[in-house]
């Protein structure tokens, strides 16, 4: 599909980190996004019945999250890639599971982003991509723009060039 840019499971020049997605922007850039988040412990906060255990889940739901954030601040992707992301996206496939997280400690977010990890739910990371196509979108009328200017300036130069010849013509009649 004409300005769908990503490339799944690629692996960075040094070959040893693999993230889940790299979305190419407009500009050479990209963004990686990790779609490895923790989830075993939100799962079973659900699964019990009981209060306290509930509570003690999701805390340990939020450490694993803030956990994982670390290790992805750690890979460096910005470092990895030649096109040099600025931050990685670290997608939770639902947004209860980023909302738990930060119901139980509500600085994570701004932790994450401290360490240029951004925490993304489904529906931020539609919003993100979203952006990136417009960016797509105004980066191709550039391009036509550039084209027109380019064939303008050729049809030009062709007319001046006529137009010496039909007056050259002209003379020698």
């Amino acid at each position: 599909v004409d300005r769908v840019d990503f490339v799944e499971q690629e692996t960075t020049e040094s070959g040893r980190q693999r993230p889940d997605l790299v979305v190419l922007l407009p500009g050479g850039k990209s963004i990686v996004v990790d779609a490895k988040a923790p989830l075993a412990a939100y799962l079973e906060s659900i699964e019990t019945g009981d209060d306290e255990l509930r509570a003690g889940a999701l805390k340990d739901h939020a450490r694993q999250v803030r956990e994982h954030v670390r290790k992805l601040a750690a890979k460096g992707y910005w470092d990895s890639f030649a096109t040099a992301p600025d931050f990685v996206v670290l997608f939770l496939p639902g947004e209860h599971f980023l909302s738990a997280a930060l119901a139980v400690e509500p600085q994570l977010f701004d932790e994450a982003f401290r360490q240029s990890v951004l925490l993304c739910s489904p529906t931020n990371l539609i919003a993100l991509l979203k952006s990136v196509s417009y960016g797509w979108q105004q980066e191709a009328m550039a391009a036509n723009a550039r084209q027109i200017s380019d064939e303008a300036r050729e049809l030009y130069d062709r007319l001046r060039i006529f137009a010496e010849h039909l007056r050259n013509l002209g003379s020698s009649l």
